[in-house]
């Protein structure tokens, strides 16, 4: 698994947007696995496998946290505090702030199809067969993310705050 683990990581950060977060998924996948080893050694290809394990993994905790009937009350997200303030931005940090924040605001499905797709390089081939679904099922959930994504990126940035959506 160790080959993996920074494929594991960067997905588990785009679908979390914390290093913090996507760390403690990418453990809490490792800590269940690690009895299971001797069966991954007979999975032929990895990477894609460990990555829908991480997304479930990530669904899971996400329904954990909303169905919970404990709220933390007061807490704003985590990069809302660390910008600095918009004088100090360069172009490039707000562009890529607001890709994030618009990325964010995709349903958690979206989010990780455009991840495993467009930022980690699966192709639709290895994503068919990992999901047991059609290539054309799958370009056309992935335009229609892409098209969901380019009109959020059309909306107006507001760096302090990021906002979630659950919906399409």
């Amino acid at each position: 698994m160790r080959p993996q683990l920074s494929g594991m990581y960067r997905l588990a950060y785009h679908l979390t947007g914390s290093r913090d977060d996507a760390e403690d998924l990418v453990q809490e996948v490792c800590t269940r696995l690690y009895p299971r080893l001797e069966e991954l050694e007979k999975i032929e290809v990895l990477g894609p496998w460990l990555a829908r394990v991480v997304y479930n993994q990530f669904v899971d905790q996400r329904r954990r946290r909303d169905n919970s009937p404990v709220e933390c009350v007061g807490e704003l997200p985590e990069q809302a505090s660390e910008l600095p303030g918009p004088e100090e931005l360069t172009d490039s940090q707000l562009q890529q702030e607001h890709i994030l924040q618009a990325l964010f605001r995709l349903s958690d499905e979206h989010r990780a199809l455009i991840a495993w797709h467009d930022i980690e390089g699966y192709t639709l081939e290895e994503l068919a067969g990992r999901e047991g679904l059609a290539i054309g099922t799958l370009k056309s959930r992935l335009h229609r993310a892409r098209a969901h994504l380019r009109k959020l990126l059309g909306e107006p940035f507001s760096p302090a705050i990021r906002v979630r959506e659950t919906g399409d």
